[in-house]
Order: structure tokens, then sequence, then C-alpha cells
């Protein structure tokens, strides 16, 4: 696949079987399990698909919340997976083996539920805990009325641009300044071209991709005022006039302008799947904008600090255009057929609560889905400020019970339009009648 995911496509991850071997898998031990545990705890283990430097900042978790549990051992687990890659969770629920917790991208959680993948959380009480959330967390969290996931994180979308590679090019940066507003599609492509550099026939330098890492259907979608799901008539809406106009500039048109091939030549040697995050080729100066979360802020912190970067708004399409960004997140959830679900529940409870929120944005400058914590301007420095001001006017991802499927439907359809083997209004015609096929059984919803 060539288009760069959520996070940047992570390193590609290591399944430890060893270690769920010695800690007793997914099950529960009166013994202390783990070093750190304190006697008398039982075993949870929890799983996720992160790498550095997020799952850093979530083992710290693990082991904050080990030192002060009185009843529960928690063992995190790195495991294969993405946003809507969760194959090595399924087959291991199918055979009994799964986690206590599960990190899960929160957009699916309606879908993983109506597929039988989770447990039903009320009957341990979550419901109570809607209050502490941002509302559009907890409503992703849920699945007809009940809730089936806690939310942990949640994040806003913004251009950043390479300040000394745009000035090396001749580009007057001042028009980037976020108090001037968003800047337009037209100027960022102008500053671009000036960035773009061949050696040899072939680009190592490249001034904006619009796919690159957040440059998602959505975020496109959203810039150009689209619709990607219609309510009254529960039908999703991907092939919104407004959505097509926004594949088919930002897509079709500009990958052609860059050359087909010639973009996903580059795209394979300075961003190839699996990528780690180090390597990524705006850290590594290969690329002068791209469109990406706040979370980067921390991957800039811990691997180059001194990068001389700035960000803005997402570009709109005209001037005077309203910015459009989105918040997404991934949230804790109980897997059907957990062995230790009271233990791994008053884990989520730690870790997708205050002291656990705090500690991840302290650490990785994600936002929290706590509402008491997004007002505490101290977990919010320097350029973290900008994303969170972005935040009251986000859109997100509709929860729908097919909210994977069709991620992976508009994933397709842009695939298609980047390499210009299929028009886009074809391409998002498609996507709407396959998803839609799957999406009627669930009709209406709740």
């Amino acid at each position: 696949m060539s288009l760069l995911g959520r996070r940047g496509w992570k390193a590609s991850l290591v399944f430890v079987s060893l270690v769920l071997a010695a800690c007793g898998g997914g099950g529960s031990s009166s013994a202390p399990p783990l070093t750190g545990c304190n006697s008398g705890t039982t075993l949870a283990t929890f799983w996720t698909s992160h790498t550095p430097p997020d799952s850093d900042s979530l083992k710290h978790i693990v082991d904050a919340y080990n030192t002060q549990s009185k009843s529960t051992c928690v063992k995190m687990v790195q495991v294969p997976g993405s946003e809507t890659d969760i194959a090595k969770l399924t087959t291991a629920v199918r055979s009994g083996t799964g986690p206590d917790v599960y990190m899960l991208d929160r957009f699916t959680v309606a879908e993983r539920a109506a597929a039988g993948v989770l447990t039903d959380l009320s009957s341990f009480g979550a419901s109570s805990l809607s209050s502490n959330y941002v509302s559009f967390a907890w409503a992703e969290a849920n699945f007809k009325g009940k809730p089936y996931a806690l939310p942990f994180d949640t994040d806003t979308r913004a251009l950043y641009y390479r300040k000394d590679l745009l000035q090396a090019a001749g580009v007057d940066i001042s028009a980037l300044d976020p108090s001037k507003g968003p800047p337009t599609i037209d100027m960022i492509r102008t500053m671009a071209n000036k960035v773009n550099h061949k050696t040899n026939g072939a680009y190592d330098v490249v001034g904006f991709i619009p796919w690159i890492n957040q440059g998602w259907h959505y975020t496109w979608g959203f810039a150009y005022g689209g619709s990607f799901f219609n309510s009254s008539s529960c039908k999703v809406t991907p092939d919104d006039p407004k959505i097509v106009q926004a594949f088919t500039d930002m897509f079709t048109n500009w990958s052609k302008a860059l050359g087909v091939d010639a973009v996903q030549t580059f795209i394979s040697s300075y961003a190839p799947p699996n990528q780690p995050t180090q390597q990524d080729p705006f850290l590594t100066g290969h690329l002068g904008f791209v469109i990406t979360g706040d979370w980067v802020l921390g991957q800039i912190a811990t691997y180059v600090p001194n990068l001389n970067y700035g960000v803005t708004y997402i570009p709109v399409p005209h001037a005077g255009d309203q910015p459009a960004t989105w918040a997404g997140g991934w949230s804790m959830v109980i897997p059907k057929g957990a062995k230790n679900a009271s233990g791994g529940y008053d884990f989520m409870k730690y870790i997708a609560g205050e002291p656990g929120q705090r500690v991840y944005t302290k650490e990785t400058q994600h936002t929290p889905t706590i509402k008491s914590l997004q007002s505490d301007s101290s977990l919010f420095p320097g350029g973290h400020q900008f994303f969170i001001n972005q935040l009251p006017a986000a859109h997100s991802r509709p929860p729908l019970p097919v909210g994977a499927f069709y991620w992976d439907q508009l994933s397709t359809a842009q695939d298609a339009a980047v390499r210009n083997t299929a028009d886009p209004a074809t391409a998002l015609a498609a996507a709407a009648s396959a998803t839609n096929a799957k999406l009627q059984p669930f009709c209406p919803l709740a």
C-alpha cells in the first residue's frame, strides 16, 4: 500500500509470544506475575499496535499503574495491527487466547461491537463515566446506546512546514503565519513547486504530497466542505460533489502534475510502509509540507529537537474559507472472552482516566479526551495550544457499525485517484455502493 497511514505507518511490530507464555497468556494468576507488581495481584494483558515513542509512554503508564494497584498487574505487549487491521486480535478472540485490554482506534468501536468482538462495559458501570469525556469521543465509544470502550486520546490536524527548505527555495514564509488565517491551496502549490528537486531525474525533495501522512480522504473532504454521512437517509455519501472535487484537485490532478510514477517512486524510497518514525521524510528534510497531527510535536522533540519548522492551518480551496480539521483518537476495550475482564477494566479506568491521560499528554503531546485535563494549560506548551484551539470546531468521522469498512473503501478510492487508475466520481460511487450495502442491515441507527 502506497499511502501512509495514521501515525506515519509506524515501524513493523513483533508479537512477543515468549513473554506471553511466561506470563500466562491472557489469563490471570494469584501470584505477582511481574517484577514491580504488588503481592496478590492477578495478571491482565494489554495489547497495543503502537510503537515508539508513543509505546514508551504507554509503558510508563502501565508501570505506574502496577506500582499502585493492589488487585491487578498489567503486562503490555506490542502486536501487529493498524487502525482497521485487527486480524491478530480477531484470531486470538476466536481461539480463546485474547488479551484483557486492547487499544482500538475509536471510530471502529461500533463496527467491532456489532461483530461481537467486544465486551459491553455496562455491567462495569462505564456509563457513569460519560460526563468525564468530550462528547464526540464518548459517542464513538458507544454502540446502540451501550458503552463498549473508554476514550483515550484525541487529536487535531494541521499543516507543518519546513522553514529551512522553503526559505532556501526563496519562499516568503510570512504568509504562513496562522494569524493570517488558513493559506489557500493555490498558495501552497506555488510554494511547494519551488521546493521540488530532482537528482538524476528522480525526486529527492518534494514540496508537498497532499496524501502523505494525514492527507486522507476525510482531511480533504472536510476541507472542501463535504459530508460523508446522511443520518436522515442512513447512507454514507462519499460521492458528495464537494468530496469528488477534493479528490480531483488534491489526488488526481496533484499526482498528475508531479508525475504519477515519479511521485510513487519518491514515496517508495523515502516513505515506505512500516518506516521508523525518525526516518519520516518531513523530519529528514525530503518533504517541505506535510499534513499531520499534534502527536508529531512529541516526535520532533524526541528525534529532531532543533528542527526549523512551523505549523499553520490546513489549506482551503478559496481565500476567506473557514479552516477545517478533524479529530480522531484511540480507546481501550475489553475483547470478548477476556480471562481477567474485571482486572482489565480497573486498568482501563486508570489509563483512560486522568492519571493515564495526563502522562500521555505530557510525554507525547496527544490531546486528552478527559474534559478536566483539556482546561489544564500546563499540559499544552508551545505549539500544542494551536491544536487545542482547533478542537471545538473539529469534525469527526461518523461512528458507524461499518466505520472500518468505510475507511478502507475510501482509501481504495483515494489510491485509485492518486494513481490515476479511476476517475474520482466513479471510485467514490463504488465506495458508496459497497458501504451502504453493508450499512443497511443496521439502519435506522440509534
